[in-house]
């Protein structure tokens, strides 16, 4: 009986010693969750209204969410005595050595933040980065993921990505291609000009604004060539490099205007 009194006892003096701290725990554990939530909805709200960019929208608003948690978590455990100095020595502790042995991840974590908020491509841009030229597919916190020409998936560190040189063709909403046509030094340069700009003129693809350029670019060792400057969309690119090439040459043969090349000669010695 004497054990169980003072086992009783014992229990008796932990809740009252105890228990308001619980019971306040938990009540700042309830309202602190519940005003976070609160916040976390009026934010997301006043994103909404600023139209901000989907993916920074649910970055943000996840990253804010997971600091208050993590603030709310302190202060419950601060509440129930525990000494919030040590604790959070041990927390900046590990935290240093994660940091350490993640130092390229929180580079390239750091890099799609960068990317987030400044913006310099989005999904569906043409951009060149890193030596690489692709469509940007997908956008994540740790990577960029492009498509080539060639239809391959390139992934590049969002690290590297915001540190370098980045070439965005899809920003303007045009881009110029540069052709070069040679022709022979006895044809027509008037003539020619006036070919090879129907050819652009006439293609549905090639914007009307900025105008298409057709210019003397060089009298070269065997061939007048001409700087031929069509605009398009940036989608319309390859549609358009290709199709004025194969029209251009057309346009010139339909026209009798020589594209110069190399001649065999033969010589034939008398026996």
């Amino acid at each position: 009986m004497e054990n169980a009194e003072l086992w009783i006892n014992k229990g008796i003096d932990f809740v009252v010693e105890y228990g308001p701290k619980l019971v306040g725990a938990i009540l700042i554990f309830i309202i602190g969750s519940w005003v976070i939530k609160k916040i976390i909805g009026a934010a997301r709200k006043m994103m909404a209204k600023g139209k901000y960019d989907p993916s920074l929208q649910s970055f943000l608003l996840n990253l804010a969410n997971w600091g208050l948690k993590v603030l709310l978590i302190i202060i419950v455990i601060s509440t129930l005595g525990v000494n919030v100095t040590t604790f959070a020595a041990v927390i900046a502790a590990a935290g240093l050595a994660v940091g350490l042995a993640l130092q390229g991840s929180l580079s390239n974590f750091a890099g799609g933040v960068l990317i987030m908020i400044f913006k310099p491509y989005e999904l569906g841009d043409l951009i060149e980065a890193q030596g690489i030229l692709g469509v940007v597919k997908e956008i994540d916190i740790f990577t960029t993921k492009l498509i080539t020409p060639q239809n391959k998936q390139a992934i590049v560190p969002n690290g590297a990505m915001a540190n370098g040189n980045i070439v965005n063709f899809t920003a303007e909403g045009k881009i110029r291609i540069d052709l070069v046509i040679g022709v022979g030094y006895d044809e027509d340069i008037k003539k020619t000009k006036e070919v090879l700009l129907n050819v652009l003129t006439s293609n549905a693809k090639v914007l009307k604004e900025p105008a298409p350029s057709v210019n003397v670019l060089e009298l070269a060792d065997s061939s007048v060539n001409f700087a031929v400057r069509p605009y398009s969309k940036p989608e319309d690119y390859w549609d358009v490099y290709f199709g004025t090439v194969e029209d251009c040459k057309l346009a010139l043969d339909a026209a009798g205007i020589e594209i110069p090349y190399p001649h065999s000669v033969e010589i034939h010695k008398d026996s």
